[in-house]
């Protein structure tokens, strides 16, 4: 009973603690316990990440300071924590419980029993503390008017060129880096390429090389219809305005002519083996990105990696998507709430979060972090392909305007259906484009055409 009424009053006394206009310190008396709270996160390996020696600085200094301890319970990726997120929400048998903080995109929060079990951030951050992050970055982590996923780092789509590569294919051709500027310029550099690598090999007919990938269809299609300001949704279905079909057309034609990879997999992959390019992929992704190719006959070929800002459609906006996830804090008692806010508080400082960001190859989510430290730290970078990655992102942050996908409760399943219908349709349309070898030229716009309204067929519309 003594007991007890000691954790009532101790918590009465935190809270009017954490209320004080000042605050006052969480540092335990002699002899008393830290704060422990728990986190799952993303950020590398359980053994190797970023994000864990982050945290062992915290705990060793700010931390100790303030009675707070932060424990790693997992390491994952967004797809498994998703998983394990929603079975915990929901108290699924042998369910680990819910962590104090986890690392979410919305639509793990969305799809939740209980959105509110969180916390909203504009309870514990104060206006000038939230005016710091970049407010793209804010909006895409509030879910029905509040602010559930912080930002700490942030990802988006650049593109990857394997210059030495292109070079080759440049001098042979003419076909300018400078072409790669637009979405239109580039599905015309993919069949260029196509029908050169083809030409290679006269007595192989139909054998030339795709020139591009992109990580995500969907995204291509997404971010260019509303950058021609243009609604890519009607509700929950896509809107299939005369945008899309804008946007359709070269991609289309550079897919039916051989140019883009139509093969399920991330962009890395292609490129690894130069079997693509040039790709578009997630900035984050770099890691997966190397500084040499293996050749089918396993030759290594050292190449030169540029990394560039995303193409624009010609006549629109510079708008690309944003990635990376927030992280989400449970509601608990005053003392935990506090102890989760006294970290993140910590990791989002903008030297403090630049630093962690550029060790995991991510964006940081403050301006003054892009104005004052990014520039610094991209100069401490030893390897090239950081260099030209952190270069690409001051220019996309400083051009381009962040898109945030719609939080709809269909959207993965939209997502997932979107990407395998496109391969089939156009990988089908393809054939039908090759049967026709000497006329081939005459019925690419008809069948370009005819795989737009075969598509739109396959997705229900």
């Amino acid at each position: 009973m003594r007991l007890h009424k000691r954790m009532v009053v101790l918590s009465v006394f935190l809270l009017f603690c954490f209320l004080l206009p000042t605050g006052c310190s969480l540092s335990p008396k002699s002899g008393e316990q830290p704060v422990t709270i728990n986190i799952w996160h993303v950020y590398g390996a359980q053994t190797d990440s970023p994000l864990n020696d982050f945290i062992r600085i915290f705990n060793e200094t700010t931390g100790k300071e303030q009675g707070i301890q932060v424990e790693v319970s997992m390491v994952s990726n967004n797809k498994n924590i998703h998983k394990d997120i929603l079975a915990a929400a929901n108290r699924d048998p042998g369910a680990s419980p819910l962590p104090d903080i986890f690392v979410a995109y919305p639509n793990t929060v969305m799809a939740m029993p209980d959105e509110t079990i969180l916390v909203d951030y504009r309870d514990y951050f104060t206006e000038e503390e939230l005016a710091a992050f970049l407010p793209a970055f804010l909006q895409d982590g509030e879910v029905n008017g509040r602010l559930v996923c912080l930002p700490v780092a942030k990802s988006t789509e650049l593109l990857y060129i394997n210059q030495t590569a292109f070079d080759r294919f440049s001098a042979a051709t003419g076909v300018p880096m400078s072409q790669l500027a637009t979405w239109e310029g580039l599905y015309s550099a993919a069949c260029d390429y196509a029908a050169w690598t083809d030409s290679q090999t006269p007595d192989q007919p139909d054998d030339g090389k795709a020139f591009f990938a992109h990580d995500f269809h969907f995204n291509y299609f997404q971010v260019g219809v509303q950058s021609l300001e243009e609604s890519f949704f009607d509700g929950e279905a896509i809107a299939f305005g005369p945008a899309f079909e804008k946007v359709w057309e070269p991609y289309a034609k550079a897919c039916l002519s051989g140019g883009v990879w139509l093969r399920e997999g991330y962009a890395a992959e292609p490129m690894r083996t130069e079997e693509v390019i040039v790709s578009v992929a997630s900035s984050a992704g770099i890691l997966y990105f190397s500084n040499e190719v293996i050749h089918p006959d396993n030759i290594t070929e050292q190449i030169q990696l540029t990394v560039l800002p995303c193409p624009v459609f010609e006549g629109g906006k510079k708008m690309v998507m944003q990635r990376g996830a927030g992280m989400c804090t449970v509601k608990s008692t005053p003392e935990r709430e506090k102890a989760a806010i006294t970290f993140l508080k910590w990791l989002t400082e903008a030297e403090r979060n630049t630093r962690f960001a550029v060790s995991a190859g991510y964006m940081p989510v403050t301006q003054e972090a892009f104005d004052r430290y990014l520039p610094q730290e991209i100069e401490n970078l030893t390897e090239q392909k950081y260099r030209e990655l952190y270069k690409a992102f001051q220019q996309t942050q400083r051009d381009y305007q962040f898109y945030s996908a719609p939080q709809l409760g269909s959207y993965l399943e939209t997502e997932n259906a979107f990407e395998d219908q496109i391969r089939r349709c156009l990988r089908s349309q393809r054939e039908k484009y090759l049967a026709f070898p000497d006329q081939a030229d005459e019925h690419l716009a008809e069948i370009t055409k005819e795989s737009y309204g075969l598509f739109r067929g396959l997705m229900g519309r």
